[in-house]
């Protein structure tokens, strides 16, 4: 058993994601429906740890919002076989929760407590268990995001609102879902995905024409501009990836995170809350938007997407085309919830590290919540 070290003076332990692997992301009911959280988690985790091999996993940190409890993340851990002396946390920002994973394994490593942490999400919809408050006569349909005297709308009419609120129009919304289906259809994503079985490719992404979005009607609000062609699918999947500080990063390629944050927003329309976060993040580093490379945000809805890019300054369907989930995103690969935000990590890691970006190059994640909350991450290649 290794001897507990602390940080000393001058040791650098900014944390560095130094390999980064998800599965392929199934529609819910279909591909993984009879995989248990563990089962979706435990392929991932073993292949993270196979790409750090020769190193001591201090703990696994994993998002999860609708598992099973029982401590997801030690249940996985001992799954993919990292042994019993490695712990495990779950976490619960509900669609935010795998980023936010990330940025609590970063505070271990930056804290000098913990030398590799493997950390990311994981979300079984197909499995999780119906919930029933003591004495009802039947489950409910999902927790509350907020208390009585509060708003607290279900994801799609929140998205309706932002788009109403923000002026995003159905033309719009149904042009970036075309987008995304698009560029995931294109992308070539074998580096970061572990097979599940004879499964080794995304289910969802499929040719969208634009006169079969336009019939579809309206989802959530009658009227309205939110519709199945431009939401996101309730899916299953995986990802995590592996941090080290980088006074032990021993050349391993990576992007270090440079900044994170959580915030809030109002819980009426909580598909904002990348907005905040981001400019969060953006100020803590000291950079700006023109500076990023690369962004990924969890795709829940076209209108959310459209509603935080435009606050941001970025164009999407025009010149920030290769810049904004240039390989597609969840409308068009799957939200699997307590993953997605490590999904989107992880697509970092491929669009940055695996393609061989220079050193400073930095990339951004972003994910709003139920609830009214943001989450964003700041990385730069080392």
């Amino acid at each position: 058993m290794r001897e507990p070290r602390m940080s000393e003076p001058g040791d650098d332990g900014t944390p560095v994601v130094v390999a980064a692997r998800r599965t392929p992301i199934g529609t819910a009911g279909h591909a993984f429906k009879e995989l248990l959280v563990e089962r979706l988690a435990a392929p991932v985790l073993a292949a993270v740890a196979r790409d750090v091999a020769g190193r001591q996993v201090d703990d696994v940190v994993l998002g999860n919002c609708m598992g099973p409890g029982g401590n997801v993340a030690r249940v996985s851990a001992l799954a993919a076989g990292l042994g019993d002396e490695v712990p495990g946390l779950t976490v619960d920002r509900q669609c935010g929760s795998g980023l936010a994973a990330i940025l609590v394994a970063g505070q271990a490593v930056r804290a000098g407590e913990m030398d590799l942490v493997i950390a990311g999400g994981v979300e079984s919809a197909s499995t999780a268990p119906s919930r029933t408050h003591r004495g009802a006569a039947r489950p409910y349909a999902r927790a509350a995001f907020a208390p009585d005297g509060h708003p607290d709308p279900d994801m799609g009419p929140a998205a309706e609102a932002l788009a109403a609120a923000c002026g995003i129009s159905r033309e719009r919304q149904d042009a970036y879902a075309r987008r995304s289906h698009a560029r995931a259809l294109a992308a070539c994503f074998d580096e970061e995905i572990v097979a599940i079985g004879e499964r080794a490719r995304d289910q969802r992404p499929r040719p969208l024409r634009a006169a079969s979005l336009a019939r579809l009607p309206a989802a959530f609000v009658a009227g309205g501009t939110v519709t199945a062609g431009n939401s996101s699918p309730i899916s299953d999947g995986a990802a995590a990836v592996a941090l080290v500080p980088e006074r032990l990063r021993a050349g391993l390629p990576g992007m270090r995170l440079v900044a994170g944050a959580v915030t809030g927003c109002d819980p009426a329309l909580p598909g904002w809350g990348p907005v905040p976060a981001v400019r969060r993040v953006l100020a803590r580093a000291g950079t700006d938007m023109d500076r990023i490379a690369a962004v990924e945000i969890v795709e829940a809805f076209a209108a959310q997407v459209l509603a935080v890019t435009d606050a941001l300054g970025l164009d999407p369907l025009g010149a920030d085309g290769e810049r904004v989930c240039s390989g597609g995103g969840a409308l068009a690969l799957g939200h699997p919830w307590g993953a997605t935000g490590a999904v989107v990590v992880t697509r970092l890691f491929s669009r940055l590290v695996r393609a061989g970006a220079p050193p400073g190059t930095m990339g951004l994640a972003a994910a709003a919540v139920g609830g009214g909350l943001g989450v964003a991450a700041l990385f730069e290649v080392v």
